[in-house]
């Protein structure tokens, strides 16, 4: 299958006038998304009522959604579920790694970590005691520090400020050598490119889907957990719906099969169909297309960033192999900079404390699209357009 981007761009509703280079925060509304949403308020909650969970099918949403999202990541069948936010998924898929690791007490992250899930991380060791504790190192040390102290590794593959990718293979390897296991956050991979846990030998994976893959705010996250931990990965976060059995209310809890265990509390059935409709995008997506071409406008953003307009500077790797799906540049002015692009129309977003970030998404961004970038960023800076008063106010999101 070869991808046609025109054709899925068209199945965004992309406001007129705008350069959207900020899906790896908050993806697109996909065209279909409304009326499924719609469809799910009015002919399944307004019409079935509580029968809906039956009827509609919203009990096994989210191993039903899983399983598509586990097509994306290269993940078997019956090993991803969806539900809850990306954070309590951390947690889970944290505490049931030290758990199968007794003799340890060390999580390993890095610096370059989104915060999030070393406040996690942080919460759990302070919640167990005993010894256990969140070591960091600079990103490019995590291969090396990974010993035999290291319980479970927890590392997101793509760095949200610069785009730097860690090679998850060879940390899996070597994380597998010394008897660690391994957590992958998979926030800013999953629809940005081809992933395989399988191949990998990941233990375990999270993941959000409003990003790359279009879920809308607050879209629900995901949980991988790998065929051979599925009957002995015990959740900390034991919810009435990963009860083998949620409906007969018992007041012990006795853990469902497999992945169905990592289910919380409620799915959240509208946001569920709102992901619904955005994963249809993927049927006619090739993912080594979707890498071939995001890295072909990567490297037409960044030349034209750097012939043009002095003064940033590269934040993100290179190398193609050590790039996610964003390009990011650093200037000590970055958040004003970007709120003068926001005002003309060109959407990226500021990560403290110098970073300009940009998502590179192929299925509704091209060339056209990169060349208006570049043009407004070169004109801005050239003017001095970004030094006003309104650009440098805070907004409570960046």
């Amino acid at each position: 299958m070869t991808t046609d981007f025109a054709a899925t761009r068209a199945l965004f509703d992309l406001p007129d006038g705008i350069t959207y280079l900020d899906g790896n925060s908050l993806g697109p509304l996909p065209r279909s998304a409304a009326a499924r949403v719609a469809s799910c308020v009015t002919d399944e909650w307004g019409r079935l009522l509580i029968r809906g969970w039956n009827k509609a099918g919203w009990m096994d949403q989210p191993a039903r959604l899983g399983d598509r999202i586990g097509r994306l990541i290269d993940a078997v069948p019956g090993t991803v579920v969806m539900g809850d936010t990306l954070s309590i998924k951390v947690y889970q898929a944290l505490a049931s790694a030290l758990e199968m690791n007794p003799a340890r007490r060390v999580i390993l992250s890095d610096t370059g970590n989104f915060p999030s899930d070393l406040y996690m991380a942080e919460g759990l060791c302070r919640t167990l005691g005993a010894g256990y504790r969140l070591k960091t190192v600079a990103p490019e040390d995590v291969l090396s520090a990974i010993d035999d102290s290291v319980a479970v590794t927890l590392i997101t593959e793509v760095d949200y400020r610069t785009g730097r990718r860690h090679d998850m293979a060879a940390i899996t390897a070597r994380a597998r050598e010394m008897g660690t296991l391994t957590v992958w956050d998979l926030a800013h991979s999953a629809g940005a490119f081809a992933v395989d846990v399988t191949g990998a030998g990941v233990d375990f994976a999270v993941g959000c889907t409003y990003k790359y893959l279009n879920s809308g705010p607050g879209g629900p996250a995901f949980i991988y957990v790998a065929p051979r931990h599925a009957e002995a990965a015990r959740p900390a976060l034991s919810g009435w719906l990963g009860h083998e059995a949620p409906f007969a209310f018992d007041l012990t809890y006795r853990p469902g099969a497999g992945i169905e265990r990592m289910r919380v509390g409620t799915p959240p059935v509208l946001q569920m169909a709102a992901l619904e409709a955005a994963l249809d995008v993927w049927d006619q997506v090739d993912l080594d297309d979707l890498r071939a071409r995001s890295l072909s406008l990567q490297d037409q953003f960044i030349a034209g960033v750097e012939e043009r307009i002095p003064g940033l500077t590269l934040a993100t790797p290179r190398p193609h192999p050590l790039r996610g799906s964003q390009v990011s540049f650093r200037h000590p002015q970055g958040y004003a900079i970007m709120q003068a692009l926001i005002a003309e129309g060109v959407i990226g977003d500021f990560r403290s404390p110098d970073i300009l970030r940009f998502g590179i998404t192929p299925l509704y961004i091209d060339q056209d699209d990169i060349a208006r970038a570049v043009d407004v960023l070169a004109r801005i800076m050239a003017s001095g357009a970004w030094d006003r008063p309104e650009f440098h106010h805070r907004a409570k999101v960046t």
